[in-house]
């Protein structure tokens, strides 16, 4: 019985941790998307939500009758390295357009338990017209369909939409497209994470510019974490916060070292403010760390320069890196050799020739950066990809290689390469794709 027991417990455990990382590389999971992770979170729904309340101070909501676990994940430092993405386009980030279309139609769809392409389209018509701070909305060009497309596609792949009949991408060719979607209003309901509405925070739209930051940490603070209640407005954010308890003090540290750890491809120490960086080495703070990530199922790094979270069965890994899955995944991974082996860091004029550096050595690879502005542009992109995954950052006008990029290093195929391909795409280092990205 004994055996038994241990058998179950250690079930338990290992499912637990399975869950854990799924949910963190899928926040929203829905049992339409992948019946089978659906099912394990929601059969260990409740020591998920126990593990993620005290851990990061996340909230986890399952919904078994309606197929959804919504894990509403509230960042340290929110930014935008992690974009809505287009499922056209090479899943180009979402530009200003598409995201003011975002939030109009998410608006509309609120109230629409059912409808058409061609409904919706004209519900955001209507409603951007009625707002100055809206340019409009004209379905009549091509751009415009596109651009609504990538927003209604977005939704699809959330569930809040599913078509009915017909297809959303012949809305692109024709404004006359006939298809018809099922809304789940309640899923949509589920999308914000921020702990502030938006509304709470309302300001003249002329200020919006200049008061940015401030609204956005508005959107973020966390009313247990003591200091400026949530409930303030836009014009109460400079006032002197509240007196904080050392309860909550301890509180908001657990969380926002553990929330960067588990969703942040890398921690560095330097990263780390005094107070969390003493939290982090504290022995309260490294038996809670350790212990957490024990319970997920990662193995942890930990270097004189910060942390790093392996997974050793890359399920928690929403983002690989070393990735051939676009060139500027791969340029990303050459460019790591000039910036590793000049730890000053480089220009971009000096990127800008290493990239053209590696068209003349393949020039028949990266066809879409054959130009005159070519090289320039994959050398940002590459970085872009360098900057988000923290490998590289920015200091003093330079691209420079952090702690993390020295774990890797290029190996070649064997036998000859052709002339128009870059090296093999994989790196040798201490960890490697299992690496949490």
């Amino acid at each position: 019985m004994s055996t038994l027991a241990n058998q179950l417990a250690s079930a338990e455990r290992e499912e637990v941790a399975r869950a854990i990382r799924l949910l963190l590389a899928r926040p929203l999971l829905t049992e339409a998307a992948d019946p089978t992770g659906f099912a394990l979170v929601r059969s260990r729904r409740d020591p998920l939500a126990r593990w993620f309340d005290y851990t990061c101070g996340w909230n986890l909501v399952v919904e078994p009758r309606r197929g959804y676990a919504r894990l509403t994940k509230v960042r340290v430092n929110p930014d935008g390295s992690r974009p809505a993405r287009r499922a056209r386009s090479g899943r180009a980030p979402f530009d200003r357009r598409r995201y003011v279309l975002l939030c109009v139609t998410a608006a509309e769809l609120l109230s629409m338990p059912m409808t058409t392409i061609g409904m919706l389209a004209d519900r955001v018509v209507q409603a951007m017209a009625a707002d100055r701070a809206l340019a409009g909305f004209d379905p009549v060009r091509r751009p415009e369909r596109m651009a609504f497309v990538d927003v209604v596609k977005l939704l699809e792949s959330y569930d809040v939409l599913r078509a009915v009949d017909g297809t959303t991408e012949t809305y692109v060719d024709s404004a006359e497209a006939k298809v018809l979607y099922r809304v789940d209003n309640t899923l949509l309901m589920r999308l914000p994470a921020a702990p502030v509405g938006a509304s709470r925070l309302a300001v003249p739209p002329k200020e919006v510019p200049a008061r940015f930051e401030d609204l956005l940490a508005g959107l973020a603070r966390e009313r247990r974490y003591g200091g400026a209640p949530a409930d303030r407005t836009a014009d109460d954010t400079h006032a002197e916060t509240a007196a904080t308890t050392d309860a909550q003090r301890n509180l908001r540290l657990r969380h926002s070292v553990l929330r960067r750890l588990f969703d942040d491809p890398v921690l560095y120490r330097a990263d780390l403010a005094d107070d969390e960086l003493a939290y982090a080495t504290s022995l309260t703070g490294r038996q809670i760390l350790r212990r957490s990530v024990e319970q997920a199922g990662f193995l942890l790094e930990e270097r004189a320069e910060g942390f790093l979270l392996v997974d050793p069965d890359a399920i928690a890994t929403d983002v690989r890196f070393p990735d051939d899955t676009s060139t500027a995944r791969v340029a990303a991974l050459l460019l790591l050799s000039p910036l590793c082996a000049t730890p000053a860091g480089l220009l971009p004029e000096q990127l800008a020739e290493a990239g053209a550096e590696l068209l003349r050595r393949f020039p028949g690879w990266a066809k879409a950066y054959q130009s005159e502005e070519g090289p320039a542009r994959l050398a940002d992109d590459a970085v872009r990809i360098l900057l988000d995954v923290g490998l590289a950052g920015r200091a003093r006008g330079r691209i420079v290689a952090r702690p993390a990029a020295y774990r890797y290093r290029l190996t070649e195929t064997t036998g000859p390469a052709p002339k128009n391909d870059p090296p093999a795409v994989t790196a040798a280092g201490s960890a490697g794709e299992g690496d949490k990205q």
